[in-house]
């Protein structure tokens, strides 16, 4: 039996058939698992990227105080607000596919398997702005096939999860532009004292080239390299169709103006106020550290940048000649608001870094301001009396207490109140605290803002229980606000990257104190800064009203006052313990004190204390004490609770006449411009 061969050609066709069969099959099972590999992708979440993000600090007026990180400068802005520019250079010179690809150049890619079997080697990339954007975001630099094989697959998992317009805003944020510039805002900044938004397209191809090389294309470290590169992305940029040759001549040509190193390293201001921000962040408002730091948060404080610079610049003056040993504190708070406005915590923060503002020291006669408005609250007033003399006081456990005035200076006769507040007696205030209690005066001072613990003793009528500048300027401010406590605020609102509000501070006003007793203990301290006051001597260098109280201990020197709008508090001293100079470094407070308040007022009128309802003026004579009648030859303008002015008139000064005293009359309409022209001839 004869058999039949199939013919070759047969054979052959039908093995093609098979194979094209197999291919097809192939194709489709092939297709389909991809199908389901990008569905699998697209379905499982991208790993958290930790973008770190500089964290600003702003003034009350919008001035950056500083800037918070940890050699990674970043701060993230939309796309719309990075120059288009910058924007197609990046494209132009990294990825000019960008648009086109799905996260891969196939041509880089097989140039790059080609060199990198050539060599033996795995140096050569072939990475997309969408791969180096996974890369930067995820995973580490290490050159492994691992690591490349993650890449690729967190790039799929980018591309199929943004637009190319958001990769590319994502990958502006991300890339080094070298000098700790991380994103196109940083860099802007970093090199050109600019928001990204305004770079210019020279400045834009110098920008786009540094990434490449972050130090060796660096134009601070080679200016000449850098416009090498620079051109390179010029021409890349023709290439594309983006710009003209001509503009790319013109740009080459366009001379660049950097920031200079004092520009880049400016030292930050109000440092001893940032670190108080700082804690504040932290302590009361729980977020933590790396928020803080990285989180790219923007932080609004109340400082008023004009008058912080004026505080520290009375500071400089009046300290420069001063033993570089001693140390200050100033604190200054708007007593309507309890917004902090200036905020000096030492003389030289690269110096010292502790914040004096919160030391607590003996705050001496300026704590006699609680001790008077107890006893106004206990039925004291203006014209009240006692003697100052050396006196031993003697106490119900046989102690004796001797307390000596400044300069063992005495009037050895009966004074006033508001004579006692001026002159500073001590005298007069130990018999004051004896007649109101040391317990009193505690409580007082607790009310009015003091949190330190007090010694309820009758030396503390003296202030002899350490307390801060911080509460002083808060107890005071009390006063200034017609009995009104403030709580003081340092920060209005936290914002963080997403534009989220997690803080946003609210005022905290209470009602503590009389408003009468307010006003008349103000008027009373305004005496101060008057003739026979102990503050005197500055009263020449302010022009509007002031009232406050100085304090002295052998090692400390205050002057804690205000104004209607500003309360601040001086203190002048050493850290460890020394006394202080009392001739060259205690008068130091009371100018640093008079020359920040007039300067940090300088652009507002003069404006009189508010005096509320149920305060009552009359004229008295200062001699008698008694209500002044028109014989009198030196009638003064006094404040009184109403009800308890003085009711008798001064027969002093009298003719030998059988009329009766007529008392001077004072104003029935007490004006801003009747209480400003008494406060001008004072």
């Amino acid at each position: 039996m004869e058999v039949v061969r199939e013919a070759p050609l047969i054979r052959w066709l039908r093995w093609l058939k098979r194979l094209i069969k197999f291919g097809i099959f192939s194709v489709l099972f092939g297709s389909f698992l991809i199908l389901l590999a990008v569905l699998y992708l697209r379905s499982q979440p991208l790993p958290e990227a930790n973008i770190k993000q500089t964290t600003t600090i702003y003034a009350n007026g919008g001035q950056v105080l500083d800037t918070l990180h940890r050699g990674e400068n970043r701060f993230v802005v939309p796309l719309k607000d990075i120059s288009p520019y910058l924007a197609q250079a990046t494209v132009s010179i990294e990825d000019r596919y960008f648009w086109q690809h799905y996260g891969f150049d196939l041509k880089r890619i097989l140039m790059a398997v080609y060199v990198n079997l050539k060599n033996m080697d795995k140096d050569q990339g072939a990475s997309t702005i969408t791969a180096q954007l996974a890369r930067n975001l995820y995973l580490t630099l290490d050159k492994t096939w691992e690591r490349k094989i993650k890449e690729a697959l967190l790039t799929v998992q980018l591309e199929l999860n943004y637009s190319k317009q958001e990769i590319l805003e994502m990958y502006l944020n991300e890339i080094y532009y070298g000098s700790s510039a991380y994103g196109a805002q940083a860099a802007a900044q970093t090199y050109f004292g600019k928001d990204a938004k305004d770079l210019t397209l020279a400045e834009s191809a110098m920008l786009a080239g540094i990434p490449k090389g972050p130090t060796y294309y660096s134009p601070f470290n080679d200016e000449d390299r850098a416009k090498n590169r620079q051109k390179l992305v010029l021409q890349a940029m023709v290439r594309e169709g983006y710009i003209s040759p001509e503009q790319m001549e013109e740009a080459y040509a366009e001379q660049l103006i950097y920031t200079t190193p004092e520009e880049r390293q400016q030292p930050v201001a109000a440092p001893y106020f940032r670190d108080y921000v700082a804690n504040l962040v932290k302590e009361k408002y729980g977020i933590d550290e790396d928020t803080f730091i990285h989180g790219g948060l923007k932080i609004y404080t109340t400082l008023d940048y004009e008058m912080q610079k004026k505080a520290e610049q009375a500071i400089a003056n009046h300290m420069k000649k001063a033993n570089p040993e001693l140390q200050t504190a100033l604190l200054a708070i708007d007593p309507t608001t309890g917004h902090i406005q200036a905020f000096v915590g030492g003389r030289d923060y690269q110096k010292s870094q502790y914040n004096r503002v919160f030391a607590k020291r003996q705050p001496g006669s300026s704590f006699k301001a609680f001790l008077y408005m107890a006893a106004l609250k206990e039925g004291f007033t203006p014209l009240t009396l006692m003697k100052s003399e050396p006196t031993v006081f003697t106490y119900d456990n046989g102690k004796q207490y001797a307390p000596h005035n400044f300069g063992d200076k005495y009037a050895h006769d009966f004074i006033t109140l508001q004579e006692a507040i001026s002159t500073s007696d001590n005298i007069y205030a130990v018999k004051t605290i004896e007649q109101i209690s040391p317990q009193a005066l505690v409580e007082q001072a607790k009310t009015l803002g003091i949190t330190s613990p007090l010694q309820a003793v009758p030396s503390l009528a003296l202030g002899t229980s350490p307390v801060s500048p911080y509460e002083m300027t808060a107890a005071y401010a009390t006063i200034a606000n017609l009995g009104e406590r403030v709580k003081p605020i340092a920060i209005t609102k936290i914002v963080d990257s997403e534009g989220n509000v997690l803080v946003e501070e609210e005022q905290e006003k209470v009602q503590v104190a009389d408003p009468v007793s307010s006003f008349l203990l103000t008027q009373m301290m305004q005496s101060v800064f008057e003739p026979k006051g102990t503050a005197y001597r500055v009263a020449h260098l302010l022009n509007r009203p002031v009232a406050g109280k100085t304090g002295s201990t052998d090692y400390d020197s205050w002057l804690v006052g205000f104004t209607p709008e500003l309360v601040t508090t001086v203190w002048v001293g050493y850290d460890e313990g020394r006394k202080i100079d009392p001739v060259r470094d205690a008068p130091l407070a009371a100018p640093i004190w008079a020359e920040f308040t007039e300067n940090a007022l300088s652009d507002r009128p003069p404006t009189l204390f508010e005096m509320p309802a149920g305060v009552i003026s009359v004229y008295v004579d200062p001699v008698s004490h008694k209500l002044a009648t028109e014989n009198c030859p030196n009638p003064q303008l006094e404040y009184f609770a109403q009800g308890t002015e003085p009711k008798e008139f001064c027969t002093d000064h009298l003719p030998e006449s059988d009329e009766p005293p007529k008392p001077i009359e004072p104003p029935d309409d007490q004006s801003f411009w009747q209480r400003f022209g008494g406060w001008w001839g004072r």
